[in-house]
């Protein structure tokens, strides 16, 4: 793994590749899913079932796409009880944890006697991708059903990729668990596209939440403004700010934890100790070597994987702001002092016995969240995620009357008369009728 010093003359370049790695999606791929889009729109279920073919091998019906209640039991109950209590353990957790999250109305009377206010209404359907091609995530699946559940969405459904059409045991059973509405057994830009479209088999939702590969990621910038998204989910990633308190085989694990993913993942430790650089560094070798997934680790670690080495630890936390990651994990000897310094991190992680793998399992914290530098502007996925706000105000008629002659003269001063006249009306009939 590549040792960098942060003021070296070639970090720079290292540090705006690590930065941008992913973050444009190719014009041709971009122009693959909007035709994939632009067909499922003009035809429907018959084209989500020509992709389902082309791209999962098999053939679905309308009387196939969804998961009957009886394929959903069956499915279920093929896992492992031990699995399945691990399963609602995870989601006890995270419903505990997004239930602080819960927001009620509120309303004010301002000094001129109006009152103003705030509804807080949950989404009416809501859309979950869950990825089931390569690798499945009953995990996401929970993440995401739960916060919905709890703010009140009055249907939840799941688009999944299925092989040879079969429902994945544990996704039914974690679909079981969160309380999902539905399942179809659809995925890619196609099942993107039945969500914000609607077609015969598959209803119309107003919002699409979870993550998925490329084709995923960018049906869901394409489709977004019909529906909303919860973000657009790139590569992993994950910054390890430790001292000389860390554990080399600790800092060593987390990173090859995060390398496994893909090989467009990011893993970074920032360090200003050379002695636990040196050593993450051998732990790396050693335990790569051991690892399933040697191949997938070595083209990450290749590409985006790095220990920088730092003047200090105020230095380390200022590149990770810059790098604003999904993931932070801060391993010294006093993690509580520099977190009031962390501004850009989608989930921080304090000590050494706060792996990233407990965020993404059991924590009860929720591990969708912004990558690629967005955690500069987004949060994690939550309850409020599923709910939207509305205005209300009510205006008796001595408030009016305090702002009546300010509101038309603010309507008139950007040129909309009929504003104004929408005062004016009420004010003459006040003159009137004294």
């Amino acid at each position: 793994m590549k040792i960098f010093s942060a003021d070296a003359p070639d970090f720079a370049d290292f540090f705006r590749k690590l930065r941008s790695r992913g973050a444009a999606f190719e014009p041709d791929l971009l122009a693959t899913v909007a035709e994939i889009i632009r067909d499922v729109t003009l035809r429907g279920d018959d084209a989500v079932f020509e992709y389902t073919k082309k791209f999962d091998g098999h053939l679905l019906a309308a009387d196939t796409v969804e998961a009957s209640g009886e394929e959903r039991r069956n499915a279920a109950a093929a896992v492992d009880a031990t699995d399945r209590d691990i399963l609602q353990l995870a989601a006890s957790r995270i419903e505990a944890y997004h239930r602080h999250q819960i927001a009620g109305d509120w309303s004010m009377t301002d000094p001129e006697g109006a009152r103003l206010g705030q509804r807080v209404l949950p989404l009416s359907r809501i859309g979950i991708y869950a990825p089931g091609g390569k690798a499945f995530y009953p995990s996401t699946l929970l993440m995401a059903a739960i916060p919905a559940k709890l703010a009140g969405v009055g249907e939840i459904i799941v688009v999944t990729p299925s092989k040879d059409g079969r429902l994945a045991p544990l996704l039914a059973a974690a679909a079981d668990i969160a309380g999902v509405d539905r399942i179809f057994k659809i995925g890619g830009a196609q099942a993107v596209a039945a969500l914000a479209y609607g077609t015969r088999c598959v209803p119309q939702v107003d919002k699409i939440v979870g993550p998925g590969n490329a084709y995923v990621a960018a049906a869901k910038k394409l489709v977004f403004g019909q529906v909303a998204i919860d973000m657009i989910a790139g590569p992993s990633e994950v910054v390890i700010i430790a001292d000389e308190s860390a554990d080399p085989a600790f800092a060593a694990a987390d990173l090859l934890a995060q390398a496994e993913h893909d090989e467009m993942a990011a893993a970074v430790l920032f360090t200003p100790s050379e002695e636990l650089a040196r050593r993450v560094a051998a732990e790396i070798g050693n335990q790569t070597r051991r690892l399933p997934k040697k191949g997938i680790i070595e083209k990450s670690l290749a590409a985006y994987g790095a220990i920088i080495l730092t003047r200090d630890l105020a230095q380390a936390v200022a590149l990770s702001n810059r790098f604003a990651p999904e993931h932070l994990e801060l391993m010294t000897a006093d993690p509580e002092a520099l977190l009031g310094a962390v501004t850009n991190a989608g989930s921080v992680f304090l000590g050494h016995y706060t792996p990233e793998a407990l965020g993404d399992y059991i924590a009860g914290t929720n591990h969708i969240l912004p990558t690629e530098g967005t955690a500069r502007f987004s949060s994690p996925l939550g309850v409020y995620d599923f709910c939207k706000r509305m205005s209300v105000l009510s205006f008796p008629k001595a408030a009016f009357d305090t702002l009546a002659a300010r509101t038309e003269r603010f309507a008139r001063i950007e040129g909309l008369d009929a504003h104004a006249d929408s005062v004016r009306v009420r004010m003459r009939r006040d003159s009137e009728d004294a």
